[in-house]
């Protein structure tokens, strides 16, 4: 493993814990904490992205392998994430998304799954798989913020005091800026799929058939949810229900079958 990745892990685990004492007040005395740690981030994020761009686009094609794509999808999230949370209060997820980013770019580095598309692929396909990417990624984003929703709905049900409650933002704020993450991420999933049947000719041929159904039932789920939202004003354990049950759909139909494909089938 080289120097880049090293430092870049190690920014990784220092912003996560400068921002975890940060929140629970222990830097008070520190002026500047909140740029010093954003800049740890960013500059973690940005070394990441070298590191991926020298893994990822080779003389032969671009490597998509298994490690790979996580290692993208990782570096993905926690960047919009860093990125919203200047004007929005979710920087408590990046306790989160730093160590996973970090985890999954020393993986990248540990583990091999080659998975090589031609450099001249169709401009077509190249935007159906950013497409697809910015989709799982914020809908990643979507369901860790439901999970922190239902962190925070227990503690004020149960009437428990934490430290939790009190970094956090009001619940009606955490409930809106989930739905709103969740109307981004279905948009770019339903252009995904548009895009996928576009510009995919033979999903039979690829091996695809098994992830484009789970990725239908995933699009499905998530309109459910918005529906019974705008529809019947939804709140609280069933938006987080709905949230976990497409993305555990999403997470089966893109990693899971990614996995299934490269590691037991074998198949490019």
């Amino acid at each position: 493993m080289g120097i880049q990745p090293i430092l870049s892990i190690f920014l990784y685990v220092a912003a996560t814990l400068l921002l975890a004492a940060n929140l629970f007040n222990k830097l008070d005395k520190i002026k500047g904490k909140e740029i010093i740690i954003f800049f740890l981030g960013l500059s973690a994020l940005i070394i990441h992205a070298y590191i991926l761009h020298e893994s990822i686009f080779l003389h032969t094609g671009f490597d998509l392998g298994f490690f790979n794509a996580v290692s993208i999808i990782g570096w993905l999230v926690a960047l919009i994430v860093l990125l919203i949370s200047i004007y929005q209060p979710i920087k408590q997820l990046l306790l989160i998304l730093y160590p996973i980013a970090a985890i999954a770019l020393l993986s990248e580095q540990f583990f091999s799954s080659q998975r090589l598309f031609d450099q001249y692929l169709s401009m077509g396909l190249r935007i159906h798989i950013i497409l697809s990417i910015c989709a799982y990624s914020l809908l990643m984003i979507g369901t860790f913020q439901a999970l922190l929703l239902a962190i925070q709905d227990k503690f004020l049900k149960t009437k428990q005091v934490s430290k939790i409650i009190d970094i956090l933002p009001p619940l009606q704020i955490m409930e809106q800026l989930l739905i709103n993450i969740i109307v981004i991420g279905f948009f770019l999933l339903s252009l995904s799929l548009a895009t996928g049947i576009v510009f995919i000719y033979d999903i039979f041929e690829q091996h695809l058939t098994h992830k484009t159904v789970l990725s239908i039932l995933a699009w499905i789920i998530y309109a459910i949810l918005l529906w019974g939202r705008w529809s019947f004003g939804w709140r609280g354990k069933r938006i987080i229900n709905w949230v976990l049950g497409g993305f555990l759909t999403l997470l089966l139909a893109y990693v899971g079958s990614k996995f299934a494909l490269e590691f037991i089938f074998h198949r490019i």
